[in-house]
Order: C-alpha cells, then structure tokens, then sequence
C-alpha cells in the first residue's frame, strides 16, 4: 500500500469518525458512569501489563522506544486504576449539564500523545540506553511530574474555557493530543521500514486508533455522552491492540529462543542437546515397543585440508553442505544432528543395521556427486540399539567406533592406490 493512498484512508477515517461523534451528539446515548468506572479499571490493567512487558524489553535490549513507552504507561495504568476506587462516588450529572472532560481522560490521553512522538524522536536519535537504571528512574521521574502538570492544568482552566457548547468541536483541546497521535501515526508508519514485529505493527494500529478517540472526544458536550462514549470504547480497542501485539511478539521471541536452544546455529540442524533428548525418547519408546533403532555418525573428510586450502569460509559452507545433504535425505521422523566440529549424527526409528547402511550410503553418494568445489566426502559408522549398546553413552561410543573404523579403511584404501 502507498503512502499517499494510506494517507487518503487514514483521512477518510478520521473524516468518518468525526461525523459518528457529530451525529452521537444528537442522540440520546450514552456512557453509564459505573460502565466507565469498569473501563477505566481495566484499560488501565491493560496499561500497567503492556508496561511490564515494554519494560522487560527495555532490560533485554536496551531499547529506549520501550523504556519511554513502559514508563508512561505505568503512570498511565497507576492513575486510571487509582481513580474507579473514587468513580462511583461522583453523582450522576444532568443530560443537560455541560462537565469538563474526566481528569484521569485528558493525563492519559496527552502523556501518552506526549510520549509515543517522544519515544520515535527519542530512538531516531539514540536508540539504545548506556545507563539502563539511571534512565528509567529518570524517565519516572518526568512522566510523572508531567502527569501533575497536566493534573494541575486541568483543574485550574475555568470549564467554559475547555467545552464550547453547539460548536464545531465543543472540546476542542482533545484536537492537541490527536494532533500529537497523528504525527506518531506517520512516524510509525515509517518505522514499519526497517521494523516488522507485531510490537512494531501494533504501535502503528494503535496511535492511528488514539486520533480516532481524540477527534470522537472533541465532539463531546456533555460528560459521558454518546461521543465521549465512543471516544472511550476506541481508546480501550487501542490499549488491547497494543498488548496483544507486545504479546504476540514476546511468544514469537520465546519460539525463537527455544528454537536457537535446540538447534546449531551454523546449520540449522539439531545441536547436542537435542540429539541427546531424542535418543533418550528414543530408547523409551524401543523399551516399551522392542522396535531396535538406528544412529549414523558422519564425519566430513579432509575439513582441515579445506580450511588450510580455501578457508574457513569455505570451510563452513562445506559442513552446511553436509547438512542439506542429511536434511534432503532425512525422512520426517529422523532426527539430523550436528554432533560436533565436522561430525553429524542420523537416528533412525525403527530402522535396522541393514537398511541404516543404505541410508548412509546413500547419504555419502550424493554428498560425493555434487557438482559444487571443492568436492567433499563423507564417512559413517551405523550403530543399533540395542544390539551394539544399552545406554546411550555406549550407543554413542559404538557408533564412533564404526566410524573410525570405515575412515581407517578409507584412508588405507587411498594409500594402497597411491
């Protein structure tokens, strides 16, 4: 999607949004203030949780964006559940009276208007913090003594200064903090460039909500009316848009970081560990089956010749080469390890002596038929369990020895030749 035509969308929204709110000011709907007692509570649940998660983040990687965002919702979160606890006792105003908007509405909506253009200015200028504790007690400090400010503002600005009954935009110091989201709405729209978690897409769906709440609430005359109705129900959509997102990309990060534990990091393929689990799994299953199995250690010839010769560049691709061989002629059930420097490792369910050798000699045939330089060969040693080891230690060290027992006679076989 081009900018331009998102930028007619976005337009178009607001545009809509702005005439819902006008058209909610004629009718007679609106927010029952125990319903928005409840809300409050839980939107700002949900900013204390997306603070949590943004300041773990923050810990991780040092990244600022969340440092800004963790602590200004935190005071956010704090002030909005702090005030359902005094909610219910307010009297329920008059249709008909006109009431300046609810203090803890207007310090959510401009910290974090405030905030979320601070945090792209803050990354595009020094993305990462050099005094993680120090920053964040800092950046406590000033979210919360700009949340007082606001406080203090609010309360002192006479309430026919803030609603203008029967105009165009009856509160119009709501247009402010939407002004503000819109332009973090651009910036991260930008950012979508170079960043593309669902963290990063979430920021951008949610700032474009916050000016859809912003333009809602500027059409309100009267507290709790059907615009600031709608203007609330868009701000908790943005809040929950935004968790979701930090925890759909905190469980993609914990697949990754379970993926990297239990894979080698050069090849792809399983690492030790995991080799060590599945032959564990697999000696319990041929104790309750009696179904043998079968583990083929490959050793990849002459890779100090490589490396002395082309380099380790080279090097390497010839052990990543060895690794597609294993993956291409593995089936789904196997399990290919890379087991050490130049050693990699097959188990095989339910597969015999036999039929483990045709695999890999198969194995070691097309790793030698490879049109690519330099030309590379491998040697196997088959083992069986349980017939050459009981254990897998001993399953192991049987299967090293098989190995080094065809390498020997590799290596006579190209003596007795020259």
């Amino acid at each position: 999607m081009t900018p331009r035509l998102l930028g007619w969308l976005f337009f178009a929204g607001a545009i809509g949004v702005l005439a819902l709110a006008a058209w909610l000011r004629h009718l007679p709907v609106g927010l029952d203030l125990w319903l928005y007692g409840e809300v409050e509570v839980t939107t700002g649940f949900l900013a204390l949780t997306f603070a949590a998660i943004a300041l773990t983040r923050f810990r991780g990687t040092g990244d600022r964006l969340s440092l800004v965002l963790s602590c200004g919702f935190v005071i956010v979160g704090v002030t909005r559940i702090s005030s359902s606890f005094v909610i219910f006792r307010y009297p329920q105003p008059d249709s008909d009276e006109t009431l300046r908007d609810p203090t803890t509405w207007v310090i959510g909506c401009t910290i974090v208007a405030l905030l979320m253009v601070a945090a792209v200015y803050v990354e595009r200028r020094q993305p990462t913090a050099r005094h993680p504790f120090r920053e964040i007690a800092i950046a406590l400090c000033a979210v919360l003594l700009l949340a007082v400010a606001l406080s203090r503002t609010h309360g002192w600005l006479p309430a026919d200064f803030v609603v203008h009954p029967g105009g165009a935009f009856p509160r119009p110091g709501n247009l402010f903090p939407a002004l503000l989201f819109a332009i973090a709405t651009v910036g991260y729209y930008r950012r979508l460039d170079y960043a593309h978690s669902a963290f990063d897409h979430s920021l951008y769906v949610t700032t474009g909500l916050s000016v859809a709440s912003c333009l809602a609430a500027s059409q309100s005359e009267h507290q709790l009316d059907g615009p600031f109705a709608l203007a609330v129900w868009l701000q908790f959509a943005s809040y929950a848009v935004l968790l979701g997102g930090a925890l759909l990309d905190n469980v993609k990060l914990f697949e990754n970081v379970r993926r990297l534990a239990a894979s080698d990091p050069l090849t792809g393929l399983s690492n030790y560990r995991r080799l060590v689990d599945a032959l564990g799994n697999e000696i319990e299953r041929t104790k309750r089956t009696g179904r043998p199995f079968s583990l083929v250690l490959f050793d990849l010839d002459g890779l100090k010749r490589i490396n002395d010769e082309y380099g380790h560049g080279v090097g390497s691709r010839a052990i990543c080469r060895l690794a597609d061989t294993l993956r291409l002629n593995s089936r789904a059930i196997d399990t290919a390890s890379r087991y050490g420097g130049d050693e990699f490792a097959l188990i095989l369910p339910e597969t015999g002596k036999d039929a483990a050798r045709d695999v890999a000699h198969r194995i070691c045939e097309s790793l030698a038929k490879q049109e690519e330089l330099p030309r590379i060969t491998a040697s196997a040693g088959v083992a069986v369990y349980p017939q050459d080891g009981d254990s897998l230690l001993a399953i192991l060290a049987s299967a090293d020895r098989a190995l080094y027992q065809e390498k020997g006679r590799t290596i006579r076989s190209l003596t007795n030749v020259i």
